[in-house]
Formats: C-alpha cells, structure tokens, sequence
C-alpha cells in the first residue's frame, strides 16, 4: 500500500511536469525530507552537483547523494536492486533498460542533449588536427568502451566518418578518459563537449561536423521503488526548471 502510493505521488508530479512544458520553477517543499539518492551520468557530475546544492537550499530538510557513473553500469545496478531514488543517463537507451524491468513506471523526461567533441591536453602536443587523426596508429589516443553512452556515440561518428579508430585504452566512462588528457597520457581523447568546458585550461577542444550525427539525449525519471519518492519526484521537477536549464546553458549542453 505504502509503495503504491508513492509511486502514484511520483506519477502524478512527473507527468505533470510534463505537461507544463518543464518550465516550473524550483521552490521549497515543506512536504520532503530526508535523502534522496540521484544515480547520474558521470558527464552530469559538475551540473548536477550544483543543482544538489540549490535543491539543500531550497528544501532544508533534504540532502542529495550522488552516485555518478557510467549510464550502462548505473542501470545495471538499479536493475540488481541498488537502492536509488532518481535516474539520469546519458542516453535512452539506458533509460529502457530500466524501464524494460519495471523500475521506472513513468515517462521519462528529457532534459538536455549533448555531442562529442576532441580533447587534447594545452597545447595540442600531439598536432591533433581532426577526426581523422584518430584512424593512425601515431597518436596516442582514449575513447569509452562502446557499450556507454560516449563510447556508443564515437562509433556512431566513426562510421559517419568512415573511421577505423585507433585507440590505446578504452575507459568506462568519460572522466576517465578526460583524466587521460589532463594528465597528458594521450594526445587526444572523444569526450562530451560540456566535459571540455568543465575541465577549463587543462585541456582544448576541437570541433568536428559528424559530431551532429550523435547527439546524445539524456532523460531522467523518479525510480518505481524509490525509498523517497516524494523528494525523487521534487528533485526531477527541480532539474527540468528554468533554473536549472540556465546551469545546464553555462555548461555548454543543448537543452530541449
């Protein structure tokens, strides 16, 4: 009885949220309390962990813990029965995995989108000029493992491109491959543009045209299960306002 009233509560809030064209501003909810537990991309880690601080301070009784990761790791884990409140991946393809297994029962919202760009260390030691340069085997260079988001997107631009890409190491998600930039282990990496901004004067970034053939939406949704589904439903109406669409702006994502 218990779970079915919340989840019906977290229903009703998201398809509200829906409805209203996800323009409603965030405000203090005497009704919450407690922790909600927020499983997210590893490329929402700047962007979220802002938003988590203004949601404290809009909701005094409320504290935001982060679980940041690799979307398919991530759902892999709220499928096994991990104790969360929120989802947001990095692509909806990871979002249906979870709903595929009954643990999100409500439409999912998408709230930004996103595209790769090339990452090299300051300086471009390594004369990265482009996406071709990632078809030689000279440079050294990082991509995702295919199976996250990042990585399903590099081999969609890849192929868009006629690319067999060369890389050295594959990591699990995309700040572990933007450490391989900044600590100056490889010559060029495929990461998310917001994670060049976020990275600032550590690295560079340079621009390519099939970067619009994978654009990456990233939807979020309150969990079937939630053990705080009231303050899970809040804090998706928080990230889908027009606060948080001024955040996710400075960070240089695409916003529906």
């Amino acid at each position: 009885m218990i779970r079915g009233s919340a989840v019906g509560a977290v229903a009703a809030v998201s398809v509200a949220a829906c409805g209203s064209g996800v323009t409603a501003e965030p405000t203090g909810n005497k009704n919450i309390s407690g922790t909600v537990t927020v499983f997210a991309a590893a490329s929402l880690t700047e962007t979220f962990t802002e938003l988590g601080k203004q949601f404290e301070a809009a909701n005094p009784g409320v504290k935001v813990v982060y679980s940041f990761g690799a979307s398919s790791a991530l759902a892999e884990q709220i499928n096994q029965g991990a104790p969360a409140d929120v989802f947001a991946s990095a692509a909806p393809k990871n979002m249906q995995q979870v709903r595929d297994k009954g643990e999100v029962t409500v439409e999912p919202i998408t709230f930004v989108r996103n595209r790769l760009e090339i990452a090299v260390p300051k300086g471009n030691p390594g004369h990265i000029t482009g996406l071709a340069d990632f078809g030689k085997t000279e440079p050294k260079l990082a991509l995702c493992a295919e199976q996250v988001p990042c990585g399903a997107a590099a081999k969609t631009v890849f192929e868009a491109a006629g690319i067999s890409p060369q890389p050295d190491t594959r990591e699990q998600d995309v700040k572990a491959v933007l450490t391989k930039v900044t600590l100056g282990e490889v010559d060029a990496a495929l990461v998310y543009r917001t994670d060049v901004e976020a990275a600032g004067d550590k690295v560079e970034g340079i621009d390519f045209p099939e970067s619009a053939k994978a654009v990456n939406d990233y939807p979020v949704a309150p969990l079937a299960h939630a053990p705080n589904a009231a303050a899970a439903a809040a804090f998706v109406a928080f990230v889908t306002s027009d606060k948080a669409e001024q955040i996710f702006d400075a960070a240089g994502f695409d916003t529906p």
